[in-house]
């Protein structure tokens, strides 16, 4: 048998000091159920930090996300200034990291416009979007291989083959050149 008991309700619990109104006091031990520890609400910067030990974020992002838990005006810049100081949140990471794992799929302008919703620097944007544009054709060729890997058939098919591709950010030029080349292909 181990040495662990259930706390007895009917022992009690010690007495909790009250203020003036004879409210017990409001911190987050008080308002634990008997016997359980609560943690503390961590602060911006920590949760700043949680958000970017999962995955990059640019500032933009850290911000629509830890607004809600602002409680003084200008204390999340703050916060947020000191991480980018020290280079926890870097725009070209956030960059690099989405062409790692969104350009196997993608074209350069889907990407392009996923870059700029993250609030980046237009110099760090450009410079992703010129990665790209080398292996273009090959992304949109292996996207489209994956997908369908014949030749449309007729008209219609061509053009959902077509749409397919500028969905996912390919241009019409490089989706014409996709769909001309597939015969040679198959």
């Amino acid at each position: 048998m181990s040495g662990w008991r259930r706390p007895d309700p009917a022992r009690g619990l010690p007495q909790q000091p009250e203020d003036e109104a004879g409210r017990a006091p409001t911190d987050d031990l008080a308002e634990a159920a008997p016997g359980r520890r609560t943690r503390p609400e961590p602060s911006l910067k920590g949760r700043a930090l949680r958000l970017l030990s999962m995955r990059e974020h640019s500032r933009l992002e850290l911000e629509r996300k830890l607004s809600q838990y602002e409680t003084h005006e200008g204390e999340l810049a703050e916060a947020l200034d000191v991480l980018t100081a020290r280079g926890f949140i870097s725009d070209e990471r956030v960059a690099d990291s989405l062409l790692h794992r969104r350009s196997a799929k993608l074209g350069a302008s889907r990407i392009k416009a996923e870059l700029q919703a993250k609030g980046l620097d237009e110099t760090v944007v450009r410079e992703a979007v010129e990665q790209l544009r080398g292996t273009e054709l090959e992304r949109a060729r292996e996207v489209w291989r994956r997908k369908f890997g014949q030749p449309p058939a007729d008209a219609s098919e061509r053009a959902k083959q077509m749409r397919f591709l500028a969905a996912r950010g390919f241009s019409g030029e490089t989706a014409r050149r996709v769909i001309a080349g597939a015969d040679d292909e198959v």
